[in-house]
């Protein structure tokens, strides 16, 4: 699913973890980045350049196995800037995660 206003996207637990076999953090935070990279692009259409000017997380539990989700939902959609909520969830519907990123929509290419 992906709309400006809302987008979801999965990561595989498996190749993606840290050495003591549980989701390295820095996947959730590359999950939530693509979201809300790819929403802010959609809203600011194909010409405009999107890049991340910050991104927080917090890990919540952990995931040992099978595929994380993420839902990003708009808090902002402007001119310039696009901020999304990100849940993040393992199979079980558990949370894991929870991120908020903020984009900046640069001028046209």
């Amino acid at each position: 699913e992906a709309s400006p206003e809302r987008l979801v996207g999965t990561v595989p637990v498996e190749g993606n973890t840290q050495p003591f076999g549980l989701l390295h953090g820095g996947a959730n935070v590359v999950l939530a980045e693509s979201l809300g990279s790819v929403g802010t692009h959609l809203h600011a259409g194909p010409t405009r350049r999107i890049v991340g000017i910050e991104i927080s997380a917090s890990h919540h539990k952990s995931a040992t196995s099978g595929i994380v989700t993420g839902v990003a939902t708009a808090v902002t959609l402007g001119k310039t800037l696009c901020t999304y909520n990100v849940e993040i969830t393992n199979d079980k519907g558990e949370k894991t995660c929870t991120a908020r990123i903020t984009c900046l929509i640069l001028a046209e290419r």
